[in-house]
């Protein structure tokens, strides 16, 4: 086999929570070596966000797959860091702005003891400007970035996700931002410094908000599940009492729905000419769908919608994502043997899928600590060493 896209890239996380972490996973799901370090007294928060099971985190199951786990107190280990900064060619870490300064572990200690050294450094607010040293998480962002003000229904309040969208999203863009600094150090031979702010990457997939508020003065209104660019968009309920989602992104796909559901007469509506004019008409619209996916279960209303060639998709709980055929087919949940859980894991798979170089899971998210010997003895610290700093606390 052909070696992984990122083998020969090592990888060292001094990160907690999510984005940072879920950076490195994307980065070793792809051959790079990761090197996740936690405080020895403090483990990453994350092993403790989610469901558990046998006082297992399996949420970091997830997250903390294919890394090397040692721990570190980066205030009290600085030569230690310092050593492990030398043989690794990415630091991914999120401390408020300051704190690696205050330990004397700057960007300028980083850069002098590895010049070839990719910074990412990930916080919630950037590191300049007003808010740069407030403590901050993905919620903040998804306030901010204005997602909160267009997510929920009209009439209700602004409406955060369930989960970590603005750390996904950024965990997406860190890993990208890498990427593209490991391609320059390939031309200059140089490392630099990657400022990552959560509440931006979150802010660019929201998509021409600004622009059109600049040109136009247009505030983005809650819609709820229905969209200001074309309908019928919205989800549905079937007889059976399943949920549909029906999108008409394009107006070919428009008028296959609004035929389908025996109300071919609208496409002659000069209003039906363009995805906009569509969302002025969305009460019309969503009767029509609605009214006809009401009176039909799920499983007729998948049929006849694929028939048509017409753009549907079930709403999922966990449980039908894990039996969905299309889900299957591509692989997109995997099992990883577990020696802590003691039996398979299940997890989604790598994001994507190379022909040649395929990503992979080698392992899931372990103990604690559970690498720290053999980290640090790569870097030349000896046993009675080893046993110094545990005894100290330090590791």
């Amino acid at each position: 086999m052909r070696p992984a896209p990122l083998d020969g890239v090592k990888v060292l996380e001094a990160a907690t929570l999510f984005a940072g972490p879920l950076a490195a996973t994307f980065l070793g799901d792809f051959g790079a070596d990761v090197t996740k370090i936690e405080h020895p007294s403090r483990p990453d928060a994350a092993r403790t966000h989610g469901a558990s099971k046998d006082g297992v985190g399996l949420w970091f199951k997830t997250l903390g797959r294919n890394k090397r786990l040692a721990t570190l107190d980066l205030s009290r280990g600085r030569d230690v860091f310092l050593s492990l900064v030398q043989q690794n060619d990415v630091l991914v870490e999120n401390f408020r702005p300051g704190t690696l300064e205050r330990w004397g572990l700057g960007p300028d200690v980083l850069l002098e003891a590895n010049p070839r050294l990719v910074i990412a450094r990930v916080t919630a607010f950037g590191q300049v400007g007003p808010w740069s040293r407030r403590p901050g998480f993905g919620s903040l962002a998804e306030a901010m970035s204005g997602f909160a003000a267009v997510t929920g229904e009209p009439d209700g309040p602004p409406t955060l996700p369930p989960f970590g969208l603005a750390d996904g999203i950024t965990a997406l863009a860190t890993a990208y931002a890498v990427l593209v600094a490991l391609r320059e150090r390939d031309r200059s031979g140089a490392g630099q410094v990657i400022d990552m702010a959560i509440i931006e990457p979150i802010l660019m997939m929201l998509g021409g908000g600004i622009t059109a508020y600049q040109q136009t003065g247009y505030v983005q209104p809650r819609l709820g599940n229905r969209s200001s660019n074309n309908a019928p968009r919205n989800v549905y309920r079937t007889l059976d009492g399943r949920w549909v989602a029906v999108s008409t992104s394009s107006q070919s796909i428009a008028e296959r729905v609004v035929t389908l559901v025996g109300r071919a007469d609208l496409v002659a509506q000069p209003w039906f000419a363009t995805g906009r004019e569509r969302a002025e008409h969305a009460d019309e619209l969503d009767e029509a769908v609605g009214t006809w996916i009401a009176a039909r279960p799920l499983e007729v209303v998948m049929a006849e919608f694929e028939k048509a060639e017409a753009a549907v998709g079930p709403v999922h709980d966990i449980r039908g994502i894990m039996t969905d055929p299309q889900y299957a087919a591509l692989g997109t949940i995997v099992s990883v043997d577990d020696d802590e859980l003691d039996g398979p894991v299940q997890m989604q798979n790598v994001l994507f899928r190379l022909s040649e170089s395929p990503g992979a899971i080698k392992w899931a998210g372990r103990p604690h600590g559970a690498d720290t010997d053999e980290v640090l003895a790569a870097i030349g610290v000896t046993p009675d060493q080893l046993a110094a700093l545990r005894a100290a606390g330090v590791v």
